[in-house]
């Protein structure tokens, strides 16, 4: 079990800098995943931190030992591919056993160590099968398997549910998390799904053109994101976006999204958004869930709209609503008993106790 520090890590192919001075400290049993849309570096930390690519500048620690200069082998870590990698002309207890013969572990080792994998991946049944009788989640399960029996510092996992069906990687998700709740072991796991990276992570990495954008809890980050690229790529539908402008109101202000609407906004917040008052970028961001049917009894902050929706999307336990505000297309959710219906008005409610201010010219949330 380790730390993992990175610090002021570079990564360059030729001229262009795929990994730009990140800086990052994951503790030991931690959970961390590292999200982001292809492209902005998280593959190549994760091979940086395997040692499977070559650090440009800065160190990486494992266990407080810098291990720029050790070979991937000597660095005590396990890998999970999204190709499973097993070997087709062997057993599932010789896949997983494998790294642990080429070290010469005493026989009775290796069979406790494949045997307590196996239980704890409920694979038992399987061990004396070959990989093409499994299915994709078995096969991946196998994978972590070979990884666990090595009792490594640190697990690595590189998008390791992309080859799976919608159903399987709901599965799997909570296979991984209930593996990791047993084995307690130090893993790093990237993902390009932030459902994956919220339901999984103790803390979230999100990277954006090769550097952090934010690390936090997933609460943390969903509701209180640093900055607009994290306010819209955690959260499923997207947070909205609408070009606005902050007005006085007497001793407070309003934000006002087009002529027919303006919404007061919350007293705490007004000594904050104040020094803004002047700037010409602001978006106004507000996530579907905060849009929502208007009720006879609102709570205090909730302010009623009415709007022409263009679009539904019922989803069962909710109806999906989409509409223009302001030349954006604003997404709400609503119940599905709430009678929405294509090209139809409709009352809505907007919760201005969960906004968020942007300035759009430096994608900083206010």
């Amino acid at each position: 079990m380790a730390d993992v520090s990175i610090r002021k890590v570079f990564k360059r192919y030729d001229s262009v800098e795929a990994v730009r001075g990140i800086d990052l400290e994951i503790k030991d049993h931690e959970f961390v995943v590292l999200v982001g849309p292809s492209g902005c570096g998280k593959s190549t930390t994760l091979r940086m931190i395997a040692g499977l690519e070559e650090i440009t500048a800065g160190e990486i620690a494992i266990d407080d030992i810098v291990v720029n200069d050790v070979p991937p082998k000597d660095r005590d870590i396990a890998m999970v591919f999204q190709n499973y990698a097993l070997y087709p002309h062997m057993t599932v207890a010789e896949n997983m056993s494998f790294g642990l013969r080429l070290k010469r572990f005493p026989k009775p080792e290796i069979k406790a160590r494949v045997d307590e994998a196996a239980r704890i991946l409920d694979i038992t049944e399987l061990l004396d099968r070959k990989p093409k009788a499994l299915s994709g989640g078995q096969r991946q399960r196998v994978a972590m398997g070979r990884a666990i029996v090595r009792h490594p510092k640190v697990f690595l996992f590189d998008e390791p549910l992309s080859n799976l069906d919608a159903k399987l990687r709901v599965q799997m998700r909570t296979e991984i998390k209930r593996v990791h709740q047993k084995v307690k072991t130090t893993t790093v796991y990237v993902t390009h799904d932030q459902v994956e990276a919220m339901t999984l992570a103790d803390r979230v990495v999100v990277m954006n053109h090769g550097v952090i954008e934010q690390v936090g809890p997933p609460n943390e980050l969903y509701h209180a994101p640093l900055t607009k690229f994290v306010a819209g790529f955690i959260g499923s539908p997207a947070m909205n976006f609408i070009p606005c402008k902050l007005e006085d109101a007497g001793d407070g202000l309003r934000v006002r999204l087009t002529g027919d609407y303006a919404f007061p906004v919350p007293q705490a917040r007004v000594a904050r958004y104040r020094p803004h008052l002047a700037s010409p970028n602001l978006l106004f961001g507000v996530r579907p869930e905060h849009v929502a049917e208007s009720r006879p009894h609102a709570e205090p902050g909730i302010h009623p709209f009415e709007v022409g929706l263009d679009v539904t999307e019922p989803m069962g336990m909710e109806t999906l609503v989409y509409f223009k505000v302001n030349g954006a297309e604003v997404c709400g959710r609503v119940s599905p008993t709430a009678g929405a219906a294509d090209n139809a008005r409709m009352r809505l409610a907007i919760d201005m106790n969960n906004m968020h201010l942007i300035d759009d010219a430096t994608g900083m949330v206010l």
